[in-house]
Parts: C-alpha cells; structure tokens; sequence
C-alpha cells in the first residue's frame, strides 16, 4: 500500500508545479490628454510581488494593503517608481506626480500624471519594475496618443520602449 501511494505521490506532484505556475507581469497604460496637455498613467503591480522587491530592498516588512501595513508606504512606493520608473517626453527626461494608489483584490494601481505637455513629439518609457527579483518578469506599456495606440513588452533584456510621431 505504501508503494502505491509513492507512486501516486510521484505521479500527481509534477502536475501541482504546472498547476502553480506564477505569471510575473505589469501593466502600465500611458495616454497623452492633449485638451489637458497632460500625461496620465496608470501602473498596475501584484501586491506580492511589489512588497517583495520593496522589503528585499529595505530590508523591512511592509505587510501591504493590510491593517498593518506602514503609514509611509506612499513614501516607499514613490521612491520605487522614481528609480524604476522613468518617462521621456520630447526628448527631455519628465518628472512625474505621483497623485496615489488603490488597491484591487491583489493587485496595486499607481496613478501618476505629467503636466504642461503642449505638443507630444516621441514618448521613451523605461521600466525596470520588479526585474531585479523576478527574472521572468514582463512589464507591458499601453501608449495611447494623438490618434495612436501601441503595446510593448519590455523585460530584463529590453526594459525601454520609444514611440515617435
């Protein structure tokens, strides 16, 4: 009986690796507002994922998006963006307002906004997100402007994306 179940054990403990596989992806949409002349982005993270990387680098444990979570987690979350996170506009590299976040079932949404942009020539998105910790990570980068819409894949290899117009 025993051997029985080793084997079922051996057979069926492969398909639970399959079964668990974790995707490790973001989603970034980038859309120039032009009767606003503003840039407004919206990135969104795994929770896990995010509070990972941020307590690896802090060395801390932030328990995100729970009771326990810090007081200053904006503080740690805008200091991640600013060093991860990086837009060029017409050739100038742009400061961002990160305006906040909002948590969803398990995943983070970051809004941000780019103000004063009277013309939009070319866009470059530089996104190194959560590279550091999750080799397979794959941050995706939605760009909708003056009457164009764009996706790029960016990971480790290729973590920058440019679109002219």
């Amino acid at each position: 009986m025993k051997k029985v179940k080793f084997i079922y054990l051996l057979l069926i403990l492969p398909l639970f690796a399959f079964t668990m596989h974790k995707y490790y992806i973001s989603l970034c949409e980038i859309e120039y507002v032009e009767s606003q002349q503003a840039v407004q982005i919206t990135l969104g993270m795994f929770i896990d994922d995010i509070e990972y990387t941020l307590n690896q680098d802090n060395n801390t444990e932030l328990k995100i998006a729970t009771k326990n979570e810090v007081s200053t987690i904006d503080e740690y979350f805008e200091n991640y963006l600013n060093t991860h996170f990086k837009i060029s506009i017409n050739n100038k590299i742009q400061g961002y307002t990160y305006i906040g976040k909002e948590y969803d079932d398990d995943i983070v949404r970051f809004y941000l906004e780019i103000t004063d942009i009277r013309k939009l020539n070319s866009i470059e998105v530089t996104n190194t997100s959560l590279i550091k910790y999750f080799d397979q990570q794959q941050n995706i980068i939605k760009i909708k402007a003056n009457k164009k819409n764009k996706t790029y894949y960016l990971d480790k290899k290729t973590y920058k994306c440019l679109l002219k117009f």
